[in-house]
């Protein structure tokens, strides 16, 4: 059933005040067919009882409207470009500004199902002996409670494993359950995960040596990704990184952060020690 455009107005209000999601009239298609999946979930009859339950105020079925809406795609080492990086630039640089000792603190917004922290993690687990003498916290965090629970569980199908993940390194870090493959403990205990909106200032997290913000500003409107990178730049320490995706750019939305030369999708704030 397609969205009348008063409809599609008021899940347009709802998903920018509660998750910044700026849904244009072009991907009315991509609502529709969330709603439609969402209302088998919740064993609504059809959409027209879904969209009343929004206007009547539901809390809960307003919240699993913004879930069903903000839970994107990922895999493991997505792009690997990113992840290489990760490992023989930003890390190596952060050492020579981070003495043998220190806490090297990592985060990764909008986290989803966790295939992008439990990639880093696997990351610094294989390169134990390189990057010994310092320690690694990694947060991961999303906005939906049910692909936190997905991400904390660390369960995967076939066909997820099969999308990035080496087979040499599926073997050594999982094991098989039925049709399923679980992390192992000691990778997951090195991710920590949370409930966190983007839009919510973000003092808590302290001062942050690399974020991953990929993929997610895409489909914020350009005062929100403002917004978005002014918080970041104010946590990620002079020495630090931010990964944005390969598509994503600050140009004309903020001065704070600069490409790193050469590098696609890699940023650095504008007072860097790099620089």
């Amino acid at each position: 059933m397609a969205f009348s455009s008063d409809d599609f107005k008021l899940y347009q209000i709802l998903l920018f005040k509660e998750s910044g999601l700026s849904i244009k009239e072009d991907k009315a298609y991509l609502l529709e067919s969330r709603m439609n999946s969402l209302i088998k979930k919740l064993d609504i009859p059809d959409t027209a009882t879904l969209t009343a339950k929004v206007k009547a105020g539901d809390v809960t079925v307003k919240k699993e409207v913004v879930e069903a809406m903000t839970t994107n795609e990922t895999f493991f080492f997505r792009d690997m470009h990113p992840f290489d990086k990760f490992r023989d630039v930003v890390l190596p640089k952060i050492f020579e500004n981070k003495p043998v000792g220190s806490t090297i603190r990592i985060w990764c917004a909008a986290c989803s199902s966790g295939q992008e922290p439990y990639s880093l993690a696997i990351i610094l687990k294989e390169n134990a002996a390189k990057f010994a003498g310092y320690n690694f916290e990694i947060i991961a965090t999303d906005l939906s409670d049910d692909i936190l629970d997905t991400a904390k569980a660390a369960k995967y199908s076939q066909f997820e494993v099969q999308r990035g993940m080496p087979i040499t390194l599926l073997v050594k870090y999982f094991k098989q359950e039925g049709t399923d493959w679980l992390l192992n403990d000691d990778i997951k205990s090195m991710v920590k995960f949370e409930k966190f909106n983007l839009l919510d200032p973000m003092t808590k997290y302290g001062t942050l040596d690399i974020v991953f913000c990929r993929n997610v500003l895409i489909y914020f409107a350009a005062e929100t990704k403002s917004m978005v990178l002014s918080e970041l730049y104010q946590r990620i320490a002079k020495h630090g990184f931010l990964f944005l995706g390969g598509a994503e750019t600050v140009v004309g939305v903020t001065d704070k952060f600069k490409l790193m030369e050469g590098e696609r999708g890699l940023y650095i704030p504008h007072d860097s020690v790099y620089l």
